[in-house]
């Protein structure tokens, strides 16, 4: 009971930021249960009356991550949905140290919130294509957004550290602009998905003409 009552002198949402801050001053191996709880002045016990275990308090910071992301403003076409909304998540994962890790994690384990899927899904469909392919094709994005800025990320890390590559020529990051690099990608993803459906017309078209 002394853990619960101690555990109720901070709300969730409390411990949340105290987490997020952690996160972002030092890096997701610091921040452990130890470190939050010596933050927030409480028994590392106190913070299972919030979250059971780490992974269920990666999980809450993750969905936090992404819903940082920013909502698309009105008068984006649908042609150019797709292209916001996996610029917007990649911001919102780069304005926290370790962003696309700890959602990386998350995802992996099956826990979090779908949001960041949902939103590429949504915008894939908006675009004009039917449910089962815009879920794969949002799947490919998201892999390849956290994928990206995780390597954006791990770049960063090295250099604040002066860490001196031995090839730097094979980085596909190296001496270029990162997010450049990043919608040449998402462009290459959604010219794919247009050429799929056009490959498609055109093939039922010549089917039917036959």
């Amino acid at each position: 009971m002394a853990a619960a009552e101690t555990g109720r002198r901070h709300t969730r949402d409390a411990v949340a930021r105290a987490a997020l801050k952690i996160l972002d001053d030092d890096g997701l191996p610091d921040l452990t249960m130890r470190r939050l709880a010596a933050a927030l002045d409480v028994q590392p016990s106190a913070l299972y009356w919030h979250f059971p275990n780490k992974q269920t308090l990666l999980a809450e910071l993750a969905d936090r991550i992404v819903a940082q992301a920013a909502q698309r403003p009105g008068g984006v076409d649908a042609a150019s949905r797709t292209r916001f909304e996996a610029s917007a998540l990649r911001d919102a994962l780069l304005a926290y140290r370790d962003g696309a890790e700890v959602v990386s994690s998350t995802l992996a384990l099956g826990l979090g919130s779908a949001a960041a899927r949902d939103r590429l899904t949504d915008a894939i469909t908006a675009d004009g294509y039917d449910s089962a392919t815009a879920d794969r094709a949002a799947s490919t994005l998201l892999h390849f957004v956290i994928g990206h800025v995780s390597h954006e990320q791990q770049r960063m890390q090295y250099d604040s550290l002066g860490v001196v590559v031995a090839d730097a020529s094979l980085s596909p990051l190296n001496d270029r602009d990162a997010a450049a690099e990043f919608l040449f990608g998402v462009d290459l993803i959604i010219g794919g998905l247009e050429h799929r459906r056009s490959s498609s017309t055109t093939a039922t078209s010549g089917s039917e003409q036959a």
